[in-house]
């Protein structure tokens, strides 16, 4: 190869295909890893901290309050930790859709751009119902 035209990689498929198509996937793949591994080393953390301080994992739960995130994690309490966790569980996948909106955008697949901003409006709406009916 001289270098003058894009790489291209040739799938099982036998099809050659340009390696900026192959790497929405791959962003979209690494996401998902480091969404899911995050958050389960959160929600890992956070429970050790309670085994470890001797806490009742069933006793009540604290209440979400983003502003002291950093103040738990700081101070090393569990509540800190298991809610970060469970709020990467919930970002991943919208970061999924998300980088694909992105990726479609790129290559110009308008129609999977509007069917990945369609879904996200989806969730946005559904996060807004969520938040008006929490009392």
């Amino acid at each position: 190869m001289t270098g003058d035209g894009p790489t291209s990689h040739r799938p099982a498929s036998g099809v050659a295909v340009a390696s900026g198509e192959i790497g929405v996937e791959r962003i979209v793949a690494r996401l998902l890893a480091i969404g899911t591994y995050g958050s389960v080393a959160l929600l890992a953390i956070g429970t050790a901290f309670i085994v470890v301080s001797g806490l009742q994992p069933l006793s009540a739960a604290p209440t979400f309050d983003p502003s002291q995130l950093g103040d738990d994690v700081l101070h090393l309490r569990a509540a800190g930790f298991l809610w970060l966790g469970l709020i990467a569980v919930v970002a991943t996948p919208p970061g999924r859709v998300l980088a694909s909106l992105i990726g479609y955008a790129r290559r110009g697949e308008r129609l999977m751009a509007v069917v990945a901003a369609l879904i996200l409006a989806v969730i946005a709406l559904s996060v807004a119902l969520a938040r008006g009916t929490a009392a």
